[in-house]
């Protein structure tokens, strides 16, 4: 935690006044707190509090719910970031497309094989570089997935399965409004209350300038990033996908 040495301990973790001062509280203060004393603490010091003893977000839901008797706002998560190791990794899977979605499935990260079949995200407004988002207001999209319906309720099922570990987070909400003001199939697949968990599969493109092109794909959680994925396409030797993928990659 940063503090000093304070020689032995008779019991484990932090005294009462370490864990005030990580907090930036008088140590009196969060004695009588602690010991339950007709003392009502301020939200913000009780974040204070949660941060400092590195609570999980169930534990400082908990901890608010004690302290003030109401229920805890949502917690802004914090930006997410892909590390350097993943980022080389999808650099140097060549002719492999690959993708990092975020825990909301916003694109975090991804190789230039990704954009020459997908599209360039890097082109697209950081508000709108989502895949769920894509998915639906994107015509591109559309035209690329020969079996875009399937697709597109699969998709809106397993996003729906993610959101639930996330109720309450504005993030979320935000997207799932806008999506449903702007979209008309989202709406619909989203009043089904469907729930998929991801995995490997197949995809068929129907790519504007290669034709037909066929891979397969894997989905994998870095261990460093659990709430992130890494989305691999493999071509598969179908309609000569691999040469027509290095063709446009030359070009």
């Amino acid at each position: 935690m940063g503090l000093p040495d304070a020689g032995r301990r008779r019991t484990p973790g932090l005294r009462r006044e370490e864990v005030a001062q990580l907090a930036g509280v008088g140590s009196t203060w969060y004695t009588w707190l602690e010991q339950g004393r007709e003392v009502r603490a301020s939200l913000e010091v009780l974040e204070a509090i949660s941060r400092a003893l590195r609570l999980t977000p169930a534990e400082r839901v908990h901890l608010i719910l004690l302290g003030r008797g109401e229920e805890a706002p949502p917690c802004a998560a914090p930006a997410e970031r892909v590390s350097a190791t993943l980022r080389r990794l999808i650099e140097n899977l060549g002719p492999n497309p690959a993708f990092v979605l975020g825990r909301r499935w916003d694109y975090l990260a991804w190789n230039d094989a990704a954009s020459a079949v997908l599209g360039d995200w890097g082109g697209v407004p950081r508000a709108a570089r989502n895949h769920v988002w894509l998915t639906f207001m994107d015509p591109a999209r559309r035209e690329l997935f020969v079996d875009w319906e399937q697709s597109a309720r699969l998709c809106v099922a397993k996003f729906r399965a993610d959101s639930a570990r996330h109720l309450g987070d504005p993030a979320f909400d935000e997207l799932i409004q806008a999506l449903r003001k702007a979209s008309p199939e989202f709406c619909r697949c989203w009043k089904r209350h469907e729930v998929a968990r991801g995995g490997a599969g197949r995809k068929e493109l129907r790519h504007p300038i290669a034709g037909t092109l066929v891979f397969e794909h894997a989905v994998f959680g870095p261990q460093e990033a659990p709430e992130q994925r890494l989305v691999l396409y493999t071509p598969l030797p179908e309609a000569d996908t691999k040469a027509k993928l290095a063709s446009l990659l030359a070009a």
